[in-house]
């Protein structure tokens, strides 16, 4: 499959380069075939947690990496899937760079996982921090997620052309884009967008998904490009409107959300001229220097999360991608979007001098 797309005639270095789609949407990891009977919720295991684990998320609460850890505890809780305490704690200043260092500096610790989105390639790659995500174990691929772009509900356009045909019209700078983060994944898909339109927003960063899911509602920017899990509810209580979503097919998901809408009715950005693709990985990782043992105990227990009807009912309320992958084919999938992401961050003048 092809991983790259171009900006319609625009020359070669405005290529927007995608982030995940090395996979085929099918390919959902073992643990989406098999039922939750097939994994027992007690084992005796080479290793097992003797304390508190903490569960670090490097972002704001409310958003998509907190509700998915947050997530992944209740399930944890539970079923029992850990005799002992887990708490998530989300520590997101400097983009994330607090909760990162944070693990980089608990080297050998068992008792500390992180889960991570993209900032574990954008945030040391824009703030020059001295952290790469070889300074962590790489633990499970668990999704991958979607970016949808929003608009208020009270507004008047239907598609991503009649509203990037608006902004155009506006003048430079007069429509406002809301995202998670400042040279993050958010306002790296609306550079992409900006140089493949002509189209020059005033990006506002906020902390969180969340955040900027009730800044849209407000009406204080003019759109988003947040996560279906960040903005679904202010979504199926009627405020926002989705236009279309940053991925090459439809996401797959038929149940309606709203009284007249499913995930699957969203068409692609790229169906109504808007040729920007990019998912994001939503992904757990250990600190550097712990043992195989150690780390397969995790990889374990989150095979048995991902086989709860919990789980799969959370993967389809998100829209996720339901991509996952653990070992060496994890490693060489983070390897490669590196490289991807310095590609991207290059494109976008984001890279740290």
């Amino acid at each position: 499959m092809n991983t790259q797309t171009t900006f319609g005639t625009k020359p070669a270095s405005y290529r927007f380069f995608l982030i995940a789609h090395t996979l085929p949407r099918a390919v959902v990891g073992a643990a989406a075939a098999l039922t939750f009977a097939a994994y027992p919720l007690t084992t005796t295991a080479a290793w097992e947690p003797t304390k508190t684990v903490e569960f670090i998320v490097p972002a704001g609460t409310g958003g998509g990496a907190d509700q998915m850890a947050r997530m992944i505890d209740g399930i944890v809780k539970k079923y029992g899937l850990m005799k002992q305490s887990m708490v998530v704690i989300n520590k997101g200043g400097g983009a994330g760079a607090e909760g990162f260092l944070d693990v980089k500096e608990s080297k050998g610790d068992p008792h500390k996982i992180i889960i991570t989105l993209s900032n574990l390639f954008t945030t040391p790659l824009a703030t020059g921090v001295p952290f790469n995500w070889k300074d962590l174990t790489p633990v499970s691929m668990m999704a991958l997620d979607q970016f949808v772009l929003w608009v208020n509900a009270d507004t008047p356009y239907k598609t991503s052309k009649e509203y990037i045909e608006a902004a155009k019209a506006a003048g430079p700078g007069k429509f406002k884009m809301g995202g998670t983060g400042s040279k993050q994944e958010d306002e790296i898909i609306t550079v992409a967008v900006e140089k493949q339109t002509g189209v020059k927003f005033t990006y506002i960063s906020y902390k969180g998904g969340g955040e900027v899911a009730v800044q849209l509602v407000g009406k204080h920017v003019d759109s988003t490009v947040n996560n279906p899990i960040e903005a679904v509810a202010q979504w199926r209580g009627g405020k926002l409107r989705p236009l279309c979503v940053f991925d090459n097919q439809r996401m797959p998901y038929k149940n309606k959300i709203t009284e007249t809408m499913s995930w699957y009715d969203i068409p692609t950005c790229k169906s109504s001229g808007l040729d920007v693709e990019y998912l994001m990985l939503r992904g757990i990782f250990m600190p550097g220097g712990v043992t195989e043992d150690q780390r397969n105990f995790y990889v374990d227990m989150l095979k048995k999360v991902r086989a709860t009807p919990e789980w799969k009912d959370f993967m389809e309320q998100g829209a996720f991608n339901q991509t996952a992958l653990v070992g060496d084919d994890y490693k060489a999938w983070v390897a490669q979007e590196e490289k991807r992401h310095m590609q991207l961050m290059k494109e976008a003048g984001f890279l740290a001098q």
